[in-house]
């Protein structure tokens, strides 16, 4: 028997798969996509339908040929590539390049890599499915008729090397609209009167918060209120109204989906969602585990689905009943549920891969990053069948005179899935452990406390709560989120400042013009409809250059108009307080082909230039400081030490924090579109990590 070829996307998953097959099989990588429309032209015929015309990557010829000629020489071919839209969508590129049948039954998907998973694909295997190509298709078409459409008005009407986007726009104009809501934002005045007091029968003292009345809540709009309430009080007397005594459940939340792993790594280690995904593609793909080989930590990734399957159901079940007891399992498996109704339900939740891994027992082979990770994936999948904490809950109504004052005491009983995960709990961080009090009890005014307070405007975003504010209007989809929000980044659309995600005077401008022309291509709700269309279009509830022409009808017109109406438009550049270190001159902030940098107002007369220093959120691997984004000449960013010149680390790509152990150089993480790769910083040193 001749050997059968077996295609993946990434090289990374190849050592992981082949531990699993015999030799029969040989294994060969596509790196990602390798037929695309052309860059430089539409590439979509219009007038015929919007078919597309697609090539071969020019970067991928050589990676064709060598499939084309293993594809020649193999019995059979398995096309492995990941397990969503993107995923089918290079197997039937594949197909067509490689000349496979596609009625043939050549596609094997899984969604984990461990034997098991991959045993069965190959013995399952199935046809392409057309519903998840068409519906790759579309979105891609669409991106290019409003990327290709778009971007070339705003290169002549305002400034080259700008884009526009279908998704990434409407993210912009999300931020923009936030800053608009924050300028506008006026604060009210309010107050919070709290009494410190003690009961009949203990030493205890505790604070009790003015409420209103029996009628109703009532606010505190001024000192005067204030007063007023205080003075009442003085001459009345506090006696508990009402106690009631309940039992609190707070339930373990579902294991991960894509938005919720990106915001939980944001908030609780500080990770971006672009680096986010890139660690979890690493533990998907595989990771060298002592005493293992290489292994699949954690199941794919880009997913909206909160299902478990049985088989992974058995096993957490089993080890909470070994590890923490019968008290902390629940008789039967606790179950989610999506709360979209339309949710792929392809995949499964994102969880670990084998429940056996604990990550303590693996942290030596894992990176720092890694192991962060993968440890808050794995509390949270095992967490998530756990039994529910239990509190004892009191809450008292305090009277004087007309006047009621509240407080809530709590005590955590049980703690459940608390054992191993905490979440955010805002009403367990007031609670407070209260003395016994009875109804009818006089209680002791030690003293008063007054506060005066301002609402707030709403917060600006920051990585996590924008991708959680994207899944909730239903902008993107787990594949999108991340590469969308390093598009802004790139475009200089959008700045990160400590974390809040800000509107470059760029980002303002280029949102005001799509508005203005656009706007109903960048609305809210067109694009999450959109969305759903292409749901449906997988689903085969409707044809895919329906679609399209729907959309294209409305759009023609739109760029027709914008190419007409709008006139050249000159930015002018921003002046700020620091000064020219040759001639004193205030420097300015202009907008240059790789970005903002600062120059010299008094050019032409002085000529002197320097790059907008960036805090990075990485640090210097030789001595700890804060790693800074800077400029070359050449428009090239580089990392670079702030204690410059006293260290003078620099790398174009970020450090992994360890050093090479053949050469002892630093190593670091260079970015590739199937993940990142750690490799050593000095180029004559071949080293790269598998």
């Amino acid at each position: 028997m001749g050997k059968k070829l077996i295609i993946v996307e990434s090289p990374s998953k190849i050592q992981t798969i082949k531990s699993f097959l015999s030799n029969d099989y040989v294994l060969m990588a596509s790196n990602g996509h390798v037929r695309d429309l052309p860059k430089t032209t539409l590439g979509i015929t219009v007038e015929d339908g919007f078919e597309p015309r697609y090539k071969v990557m020019k970067e991928k010829k050589e990676v064709v040929e060598k499939l084309k000629a293993a594809a020649k020489n193999a019995d059979c071919v398995y096309l492995a590539t990941d397990p969503d839209r993107e995923g089918e969508a290079i197997a039937w590129h594949l197909s067509q390049l490689l000349k496979l049948d596609e009625s043939s039954k050549c596609r094997i998907s899984f969604n984990e890599i461990t034997k098991p998973a991959v045993l069965a694909a190959i013995k399952n295997k199935r046809r392409l499915d057309g519903g998840l190509i068409d519906a790759q298709q579309a979105r891609r078409v669409l991106d290019r008729l409003v990327g290709y459409q778009i971007s070339p008005i705003l290169w002549h009407k305002v400034k080259s090397h700008l884009s526009a986007g279908r998704v990434q726009s409407v993210v912009v104009r999300l931020i923009c609209d936030r800053e608009d809501e924050i300028a506008e934002f006026i604060p009210s005045e309010y107050w919070s009167l709290d009494a410190k007091v003690r009961g009949q029968s203990s030493k205890k003292n505790f604070v009790i918060s003015y409420h209103g009345n029996d009628q109703r809540k009532i606010k505190l709009e001024n000192a005067d209120a204030v007063e007023a309430v205080v003075k009442d009080c003085e001459n009345g007397v506090f006696s508990v109204k009402d106690v009631k005594k309940t039992k609190r459940e707070k339930h373990p939340l579902p294991p991960f989906e894509t938005s919720s792993l990106q915001q939980d790594a944001f908030r609780k280690l500080g990770f971006s969602t672009s680096r986010t995904m890139s660690i979890a593609q690493q533990l998907y793909e595989g990771v060298s585990v002592a005493g293992k080989g290489t292994v699949g930590l954690i199941t794919y990734m880009r997913t909206d689905s909160v299902r478990i399957s049985a088989t992974a159901l058995e096993s957490v079940r089993k080890l909470i009943s070994k590890k923490y007891g019968e008290d902390y399992l629940p008789e039967s498996a606790n179950s989610y549920s999506n709360t979209k109704a339309n949710v792929q339900d392809a995949h499964e939740a994102i969880r670990p891969a084998y429940i056996d891994l604990d990550p303590e027992k693996i942290r030596e082979s894992l990176t720092a990053e890694q192991y962060k990770l993968y440890k808050i994936i794995y509390e949270r999948f095992v967490a998530s069948q756990m039994k529910s904490a239990v509190y004892d809950t009191t809450n008292v109504d305090v009277k004087n005179g007309e006047h009621i004052f509240k407080v809530t005491g709590s005590i955590l009983v049980f703690d459940g899935y608390k054992r191993i995960y905490e979440d955010e709990d805002k009403q367990e961080s007031k609670n407070k452990l209260l003395p016994e009090l009875n109804v009818g009890d006089t209680l002791t005014l030690i003293e008063w406390s007054r506060e005066q307070h301002f609402t707030q405007p709403p917060s600006r975003y920051t990585e996590g709560s924008l991708v959680k504010k994207m899944k909730e209007i239903g902008i993107g989809r787990p594949s999108t989120y991340a590469p969308t929000i390093a598009t802004i980044y790139k475009r200089n659309y959008v700045k990160k400042e400590k974390g809040s995600l800000y509107p470059t005077d760029l980002g303002v401008l280029i949102n005001n013009i799509l508005i203005q022309y656009f706007d109903s291509v960048i609305d809210y709700s067109f694009t999450a409809k959109m969305e759903d269309n292409l749901d449906e279009i997988e689903e085969r509830k409707c044809s895919w250059k329906d679609v399209i022409g729907d959309f294209y009808k409305d759009f023609e017109p739109m760029v027709k108009k914008a190419d007409e109406d709008i006139e050249k438009i000159k930015i002018e550049d921003r002046v700020t307080d620091e000064k020219c270190e040759i001639c004193g001159a205030n420097m300015v902030i202009k907008m240059g082909r790789f970005g903002e940098f600062l120059a010299c107002s008094a050019y032409p007369d002085c000529k002197f230039t320097k790059p907008i220093l960036v805090e990075s959120e990485y640090k210097c691997p030789v001595c700890s400081s804060t790693l800074l984004i800077k400029q070359s000449k050449k428009g090239s960013k580089f990392y670079g030490c702030s204690k410059y010149p006293e260290c003078n680390f620099a790398s174009t790509y970020p450090p992994a924090g360890r050093k090479c152990p053949e050469c002892g150089d630093w190593l670091v993480i260079r970015p590739t579109k199937n993940g990142d790769t750690v490799i050593c910083r000095n180029f004559k040193c071949k080293y790269k990590e598998k």
